[in-house]
């Protein structure tokens, strides 16, 4: 078993790649917004409608062939939204909405979804409490929706900070499944935002430190493949390229995995203490997710 730790755009894209049974899956959760007073976990739903063969691949969000009836009236009323959701996907998260509102764990009602959509992929927020990142610019204090969909990333970052992160619990099948796993995968999601939350909690960086942990650049060349990654990144003070990526995770990572045109920056990541290989980790065909999944297993299984 590989646990999988994902955001919302990159990471998806990849998992079409494995076996269903053969990973399990934590999700950030520090993107989580109420939209209209429906609870919106942007990167939870991307993951389980990319698993459930629902997903809009398009534009990575929301469900494929959606309509957008009643986002269209809300507008022509003048209510405006920042999230510009599609009716089928409402309803899955109005359904979410409501059994939150009754007591249950996010994590609960995740599980639940999967089973209704017949998803086999085990796949667990990271937290059932509240987190929420915290981008600190030169206009104020942005939510990160703000920050991508209203400003465009446009701004001048100068510090991230995830809201509750300390004191946030890690989700017990979480946990399991990253202890008992092969080894971990860092998925090539932007890791100040999707994969920051996660690994800023205390429980799981703790487990990531035992184990065998492989990741894959979230950059080739000198920026992000898609994504304010480069923003990010930048405005906390690291390089935008694959070696910012290693030294952000050198704490526990064992193995990086980066685009064949970044070889030349092997060296510097090997002097951090990591191993490198190199492959084509652009994700944009079948074929290309299968060949890449298909390494990562075989790197995971000899990584030391």
């Amino acid at each position: 078993m590989i646990c999988i730790l994902s955001g919302g755009t990159g990471t998806p894209k990849l998992l079409g790649g494995f076996d269903p049974g053969d990973i399990c899956v934590i999700v950030n959760t520090a993107e989580d917004v109420s939209v209209s007073g429906i609870y919106v976990s942007p990167d939870v739903d991307t993951v389980v409608y990319t698993l459930a063969g629902l997903v809009d691949d398009t534009k990575w969000y929301g469900q494929k062939n959606d309509t957008y009836h009643c986002y269209d009236m809300m507008c022509a009323l003048g209510h405006t939204e920042v999230l510009r959701i599609g009716d089928k996907d409402r309803g899955l998260k109005l359904f979410r909405t409501v059994y939150l509102n009754q007591g249950m764990p996010l994590s609960a009602v995740t599980t639940v979804i999967l089973e209704q959509l017949a998803v086999k992929t085990p796949v667990f927020p990271m937290t059932d409490d509240e987190v929420t990142t915290l981008i600190s610019t030169d206009e104020g204090e942005l939510l990160f929706h703000q920050f991508w969909i209203e400003k465009r990333a446009a701004v001048t970052v100068t510090r991230v900070t995830y809201r509750g992160i300390e004191q946030a619990r890690a989700v017990p099948g979480a946990l399991k499944c990253m202890q008992d796993s092969d080894f971990v995968l860092v998925g090539p999601s932007n890791p100040i935002t999707s994969i920051g939350p996660i690994i800023a909690m205390k429980e799981y960086r703790r487990v990531l430190r035992e184990k065998v942990v492989v990741g894959i650049s979230p950059t080739i060349g000198i920026g992000p493949v898609s994504g304010p990654t480069g923003v990010l990144m930048q405005g906390m003070g690291y390089r935008t390229d694959c070696v910012g990526v290693a030294t952000l995770y050198q704490d526990f990572l064992d193995t990086f995995i980066i685009h064949s045109s970044d070889a030349h920056f092997s060296k510097e990541i090997e002097s951090l203490g990591i191993t490198v290989h190199t492959h084509d980790i652009l994700l944009d065909s079948p074929q290309k997710k299968e060949s890449l999944a298909t390494y990562v297993k075989e790197v995971g299984a000899y990584s030391p």
